[in-house]
């Protein structure tokens, strides 16, 4: 792709467009799901891709603060999983 990267950075920025475009197939599922539980279960496969997208970059760029955002946004989307299912299995958020 770049001539002045290595092989290997390549394979990782060929992994992270492979893993753009499954997030685009995620976010169609996400809103034309037929049950919430599809959605749900959606939502959080784009959350786990993004935090390993936002791990490639990392290891392309050579940037060690991406792997603590990359941390971050695991906890932000496992805390929101969470408070989505509890709110489909009880209706609020008590």
């Amino acid at each position: 792709m770049f001539p002045e990267m290595t092989l290997l950075e390549n394979v990782l920025t060929g992994a992270g467009i492979l893993l753009v475009a499954a997030t685009f197939f995620c976010l169609w599922r996400a809103v034309a799901g037929p049950t919430e539980a599809d959605r749900v279960v959606a939502i959080n496969v784009i959350g786990t891709k993004t935090v390993v997208i936002i791990a490639l970059v990392s290891l392309v760029f050579h940037q060690e603060f991406f792997l603590d955002v990359a941390l971050v946004y695991a906890l932000i989307s496992f805390i929101a999983t969470i408070g989505i299912a509890k709110y489909l299995e009880k209706g609020a958020l008590e």
